[in-house]
């Protein structure tokens, strides 16, 4: 069979654009750490360094993804920002290609749309466990729905992958496990458009998370237990809404807690609670303080129902609207800085040389953007379901469309409600609106085309 020139243009232009793909697209995915002459760094990302080093668990950071940091220390960390970006362009792919989608030219505008106008490549280039948050949501979404489009190797790749993103945060495995039991809720009305042995190799990836985690906890502590902290977070979350100080004033007078003394000068916000100086220094923070705070949590809920209620409600919806990029990335982050000073002192000069260090970095202009946008892409995934509902069209991208919008739902629950409304729970999570959206259009467009 003889080809066409049109043909011969077709498979250069193709290779090209992989090429380009295979070049570019890499390094444009970490563009800010480029950038910034060194991997992103948030106040959190101390508290992971030091686990290897101080050998004992902290509240809300995961000892998987301190391992995980750990090994790229060598490399200044730049391995650890290469396996974030090389993984975040297979799961496009692969999502895309399991779609009946993966075209080169659309790979490669849909990256670049998603570079130049989401958090995606900030998540990338930051050493935090969020650039995990979304990218789970797709390979969950591959273990069930491609299960039958993917080869062993993949699976196993998708398995391993799920599994070390539910490991590196609660809230990530909790809206995994979430999607997990909405898909086998569901499944008796969908039949083989939710494999059986999908949602079997998902829910399976989300226990060995879990054991991956309890693991990784006793190897480094000698403990075999959870990662510590729910409790506190949940607390300063109702101390916030008012709720702890109303209990306090019912109850000091009959019983005896450690807050008492301090019930009429909490303050105003959960951050100040937990990171500022307040009386939870005083009282020994978690380790002082945890039992008490359970306690509080578990019983306010049974004597304030339609308070917590109600204030969940307002957390969720705040929550939902809290997608600004950048929250934490900036030049105060000293607990960070001490912990790469004590513990990994190579990394200080090039550390210190970093755009992110001399408070180079400004947010405004990207927010100026990236918010309308998130906003946006939440607000057409809504209607690109309300579309496919009333065609009662149920193909791959609509269930991928109801995945995310419930990974969006589960995300701000979850952190609006147990934590506390910010912008980086939501930033971490929105990005993934806006690729359904893109490749919703690419589909649409390509229908067109093929129309004419």
């Amino acid at each position: 069979m003889s080809i066409t020139t049109e043909q011969l243009r077709a498979r250069a232009a193709d290779t090209f654009w992989l090429r380009l793909a295979a070049v570019a697209l890499p390094l444009l995915m970490i563009a800010p750490a480029v950038w910034n002459g060194y991997p992103l760094l948030q106040w959190d990302t101390g508290g992971y360094l030091a686990r290897w080093y101080e050998g004992y668990l902290v509240p809300s950071r995961s000892t998987v993804f301190g391992l995980y940091l750990h090994y790229g220390e060598g490399f200044g960390f730049w391995i650890n920002l290469a396996v974030q970006s090389l993984a975040t362009l297979w799961l496009l792919q692969l999502t895309l290609r399991v779609l009946s989608m993966m075209q080169t030219f659309r790979f490669v505008a849909i990256s670049l749309g998603l570079i130049l106008s989401t958090a995606l490549p900030w998540l990338a280039s930051m050493l935090l466990t969020d650039i995990f948050a979304g990218l789970s949501v797709l390979s969950l979404f591959l273990l069930v729905v491609g299960a039958g489009r993917t080869s062993t190797q993949e699976k196993v790749a998708l398995f391993a992958f799920t599994s070390f993103a539910a490991a590196t945060h609660s809230a990530t495995l909790g809206v995994l496990l979430g999607l997990c039991v909405a898909g086998l809720m569901v499944r008796p009305f969908m039949g083989k458009r939710l494999p059986l042995a999908g949602l079997a190799q998902a829910s399976l990836s989300i226990v060995a998370g879990g054991l991956m985690l309890v693991s990784a906890n006793y190897a480094l502590s000698g403990k075999l237990a959870w990662t510590p902290g729910g409790y506190g977070v949940a607390f300063g979350r109702m101390m916030q809404d008012g709720i702890v100080a109303q209990y306090l004033n019912d109850h000091c007078l009959r019983e005896r807690y450690k807050l008492c003394p301090y019930r009429n000068e909490l303050p105003a916000t959960a951050d100040e609670f937990l990171w500022g100086k307040s009386m939870f220094n005083t009282l020994g923070r978690f380790d002082g303080l945890n039992e008490e705070m359970g306690y509080i949590v578990v019983h306010s809920l049974a004597d304030y129902p339609a308070w917590q209620a109600g204030a969940a409600l307002r957390a969720m919806g705040q929550q939902l609207l809290h997608v600004a990029t950048g929250e934490g990335i900036n030049g105060w982050i000293p607990h960070t800085y001490g912990i790469i000073e004590r513990y990994i002192p190579a990394q200080v000069a090039p550390m210190r040389a970093a755009r992110q260090q001399h408070w180079d970095i400004n947010f405004d202009d990207v927010n100026r953007l990236h918010v309308p946008v998130a906003l946006a892409s939440m607000l057409a995934l809504v209607l690109l379901l309300a579309d496919a509902l009333a065609k009662r069209r149920l193909d791959d991208l609509t269930l991928l469309a109801a995945t995310v919008t419930l990974a969006l739902l589960g995300n701000a629950f979850i952190c609006g409600v147990i934590s506390d409304p910010h912008d980086r729970y939501g930033a971490r999570m929105v990005w993934v609106a806006t690729f359904v959206v893109l490749t919703a259009a690419a589909r649409r467009l390509g229908e067109d085309v093929k129309a004419r």
